[in-house]
């Protein structure tokens, strides 16, 4: 329990003091603000190191190679968020209140997932020349050993974010974001100077391994001991299959909303115009996970003091409000000169894509806030609901709008969807998100 020290009144207490105690309280602001800000950080981080990334790709590697390396790294995250079962979601969920089984939770998430990741994985290179015709070099030894490795790997980087994250572990989130940036840039280097052709994938799941191996040495050895002493009175995840179930259906829709489209792109505008639409996605996703992580946030403290959901989600509302609509109204500034960055092409092609995602981020904060509401009280068809109809307008506004607008078109598609949702949202707003509920 924290005890609130309030300054002494008198004349002593300037105006001056007054504004840096108003700082300082605005900085701690508890653990949901604060862990959500690291997540971000992180996302951002990874975002800004990302796009350095593909800066030197795009210097070392020709557009054609970029397009494809950027659409097979999209069916690695695909295919890994399927063999993920949605259990990253599940940590966050569970492990808050999970005590001494933390450990143990974890390590069966991972030996699920790995084992799922791997099967569709190699199921996709099989059907590849059938799905995918433009991947096809992921069928000759070298890319397709890094392939299914990628899939594996980002899975079980995906769930020890998770555990991480509920855990309140957040830096470590941030400090293994910076440590895959910081080795993928290093061995793209080494491959660009092999004349390595796969040398984008390969530098990518190179620098996964190492980022895994380091992670978990601190996760298992360190952190969740900590957290059984600390929680050893905890009785471990009730109804946790039937909550991983439902929630992974819609988990399986929003995958789709967000790494289908590269594939619909690939398959419509070839590699070219595949590289046109990455890096402005790069770019915009970013503002895509600040709801996402704030929303992380916001699950772990509602599985630690569920009576509060109510004000925190209102809490994440207003602050995630003034910093994405900040956050966008910059891209749509910056967006010719930030993907000039990448070559002149990519800001001719792709400008009017990236200012249309970054708007789009806006109302996917009321849909990412609602859907997170409804997981915290497990009103899981809603969960679905929302999710699947995000899906099915991204994905059908896509491939109605790309022959006609080119990449343009998902940007139209993005931002009409999630206008689409939204704003029936924001209008219920009362109802689903009550200002106050009775305690009694």
């Amino acid at each position: 329990m924290t005890t609130r020290v309030e300054a002494p009144a008198g004349p002593f207490r300037t105006r001056g003091h007054g504004a840096l105690l108003r700082a300082r309280a605005a900085l701690d602001a508890g653990p949901l603000l604060r862990n959500g800000h690291v997540l971000t950080l992180s996302s951002l981080l990874a975002a800004t190191l990302g796009a350095a990334f593909w800066v030197l790709a795009t210097h070392w590697y020709d557009t054609a190679t970029v397009g494809r390396s950027y659409a097979a790294l999209s069916a690695v995250m695909l295919l890994s968020g399927v063999g993920q079962l949605n259990l990253a979601d599940v940590l966050v969920r569970f492990v808050p209140a999970a005590g001494r089984h933390a450990g143990r939770l974890a390590l069966r998430c991972y030996a699920a997932s790995a084992l799922c990741s791997t099967v569709v994985a190699v199921a996709f290179l099989l059907l590849v020349p059938a799905v995918a015709p433009g991947l096809g070099y992921l069928r000759e030894p070298v890319p397709a050993v890094c392939f299914v490795a990628g899939a594996v790997g980002y899975s079980i980087f995906v769930l020890q974010d998770g555990a991480l994250t509920g855990l309140r572990r957040t830096g470590w989130v941030l400090g293994e974001n910076a440590l895959f940036a910081a080795v993928k840039a290093g061995l793209l280097a080494l491959c660009g100077i092999l004349a390595l052709g796969a040398g984008i994938l390969a530098s990518w799941v190179g620098a996964l391994l190492v980022a895994l191996v380091v992670t978990n040495v601190f996760l298992f050895r360190h952190a969740v001991p900590e957290h059984r002493r600390d929680r050893c009175d905890a009785a471990g995840p009730q109804r946790l299959l039937g909550y991983a179930a439902a929630d992974y259906v819609g988990a399986l829709f929003r995958l789709a909303a967000y790494n289908v489209v590269p594939l619909l792109v690939l398959n419509q505008l070839g590699d070219e115009g595949s590289a046109y639409f990455s890096l402005a996605w790069v770019i915009a996703y970013t503002l895509f996970l600040v709801a996402y992580n704030m929303g992380s946030s916001l699950i772990v403290e509602a599985a630690r003091a569920p009576e509060r959901l109510e004000e925190h989600a209102r809490k994440v509302l207003r602050h995630n409000t003034v910093l994405l609509a900040a956050a966008a109204l910059l891209l749509v500034v910056s967006a010719p000169w930030l993907l000039a960055l990448f070559g002149p092409q990519y800001a001719e092609h792709g400008t009017a894509l990236l200012r249309l995602l970054a708007l789009s981020a806006l109302p996917n904060l009321l849909l990412g806030v609602a859907i997170d509401v409804a997981r915290a009280r497990r009103r899981l068809a809603w969960v679905v609901a929302l999710q699947a109809a995000l899906c099915v307008l991204v994905l059908g506004l896509s491939g109605w709008l790309l022959p006609l607008l080119g990449v343009t078109g998902v940007g139209v598609a993005w931002l009409a969807a999630e206008c689409l949702l939204g704003l029936p949202l924001l209008l219920t707003l009362p109802r689903w998100l009550p200002r106050e509920r009775s305690t009694r």
